[in-house]
């Protein structure tokens, strides 16, 4: 049987991979509207203190990672130390996850696209579903030939548009002489209230940081470069979305409801500063290329996930096949672009603006469950290695409490319709996973037995790819 081909990625591509799956040029062109509509002057706040959650989440992932570098990654992680029911749960979860969030940003990169084109003069735009499926089938095509060219040229395109970002916000701040926004500084109106609800989409900044992790069996010295690669960007990207945020709420001089009701607000913010049309239209650029290469990034990641599950026939066995060729999970890739294209088709007519807030709020949950429970398994994995430390436990506690609470504040105060909705939603989609799982221990309990006796025999790369068949039993 065909196999991922090992050894294949250095230190540039797992970055590439984390970077591209977050998309650092969405949250200022776009996605600060979500949070400063709830936030206004205290934004910046908001993802400061996503930051500190993110990168505490990310050492905890980083002890995994550095101990189990395998295509499954998360499922693996929370299987080996609480349990195949556990993993199994967390693979389902990041399915979700990961396709959400692709679907996110293809809607996102449809909006930035006639933003763009119409800048430029282009009256006539392709029906949005052309645009869904050209987006998708691109994204096919690169990640179905080469995962090394998919992520080098995800992380050129999100090179090119960070530092278009940076010069504006730049320029933006000279425009208005450098000044500091005391209302920002004195936490203006700040209160549980105001702060609590928009953690959770903030974090939404963030998912698919982690997703170098995905490509463990491919990376050179994984146990070294994909830790690295997970911490370092958290950080990097944190401080960029914070001192972005701090430019464009002050653009829009803390004002919750212009913020949020804004379709484009960096490029809103440089218009009113009189930067010229030529500004304006290289924000959309930026702002569409990166969000297409996030939408790669993450349907990169969720075909290595269902590989995984598939090679352990969680899902259909034909979900780990691999082509020949290439060494990719090409089927895994197919079903991941198809599904991203229908589902944005199929809720087209919520509008865009709304389709990028919804499915990146119900993804971010799925993030949140995960990460949870990473930072349990953390504690728990070094404790039966006889290296648990204090600091590893704090951490841990850190991060599980972290992530505890952004569920909390997305249910408490009940945020508006439909918002108060997607919890339960995301609870649905995880008890219908739990129900399969029931119905896989009793119909084919075999299929478990090979998951324990694989995470628990087995060198941990090869864990993460070998076929069932090949331990005597499989499915029933």
């Amino acid at each position: 049987m065909s196999e991922l081909r090992r050894n294949n990625l250095s230190l540039v591509e797992a970055v590439g991979q984390s970077v591209c799956s977050l998309s650092p040029t969405f949250t200022p062109a776009l996605g600060v509207a979500v949070v400063g509509g709830m936030a206004g002057a205290n934004s910046w706040l908001v993802y400061l203190l996503a930051t500190i959650s993110v990168t505490i989440v990310g050492i905890n992932i980083a002890k995994l990672a550095k101990r189990i570098p395998a295509a499954g990654s998360f499922f693996l992680y929370v299987s080996r130390t609480l349990g195949p029911s556990w993993g199994l749960l967390s693979g389902w979860a990041m399915l979700a996850a990961y396709l959400f969030t692709a679907v996110a940003l293809t809607v996102a990169t449809s909006i930035f696209f006639k933003d763009f084109f119409g800048a430029i003069g282009v009256k006539i735009m392709p029906p949005d579903f052309v645009i869904y499926i050209a987006v998708s089938a691109l994204i096919f095509v690169l990640a179905y030939r080469d995962v090394k060219l998919s992520t080098r040229f995800g992380l050129t395109l999100e090179a090119l548009s960070v530092g278009a970002i940076i010069v504006v916000c730049f320029l933006i701040w000279k425009s208005v002489g450098f000044k500091i926004d005391m209302a920002q500084v004195h936490l203006s109106g700040a209160s549980f209230g105001t702060i609590a609800p928009p953690i959770v989409f903030a974090i939404f900044s963030w998912v698919g940081f982690e997703s170098a992790a995905t490509l463990s069996k491919e990376i050179r010295n994984p146990e070294v470069v994909v830790p690295r690669a997970i911490v370092a960007t958290a950080i990097v990207v944190g401080v960029f979305f914070v001192a972005t945020t701090v430019i464009i709420a002050m653009g829009f001089h803390d004002d919750a409801g212009k913020l949020g009701a804004s379709a484009a607000p960096l490029s809103d913010v440089a218009a009113a500063s009189n930067l010229g049309g030529m500004v304006v239209t290289f924000i959309y650029f930026a702002a569409m290329i990166s969000c297409f290469a996030c939408s790669l990034g993450q349907l990169t990641a969720f075909a290595r996930m269902l590989f995984s599950l598939g090679r352990y026939e969680f899902v259909h066995r034909s979900m780990g096949a691999v082509h020949e060729k290439h060494a990719t999970p090409y089927f895994a890739v197919a079903v991941g672009t198809v599904l991203n294209a229908v589902l944005c088709i199929a809720f087209a007519r919520a509008g865009e603006t709304n389709l990028v807030g919804y499915f990146g709020t119900i993804a971010t949950f799925g993030f949140i469950f995960v990460y949870l429970l990473c930072s349990i398994a953390a504690p728990v994995l070094l404790y039966r290695e006889g290296n648990l430390t204090a600091g590893t436990v704090i951490l841990g506690a850190l991060g599980a409490v972290s992530m505890a609470l952004a569920f909390f504040g997305s249910v408490y105060p009940v945020p508006a319709v439909p918002y108060n909705y997607f919890p339960w939603g995301f609870l649905a989609y995880m008890l219908a996973g739990a129900v399969w799982f029931f119905v896989l221990k009793t119909r084919a309990p075999k299929v478990l037995q090979g998951i324990e006796h694989d995470l628990e025999s087995l060198g941990t790369i090869e864990a993460a790819t070998t076929p069932l068949s090949a331990l005597g039993v499989g499915a029933e």
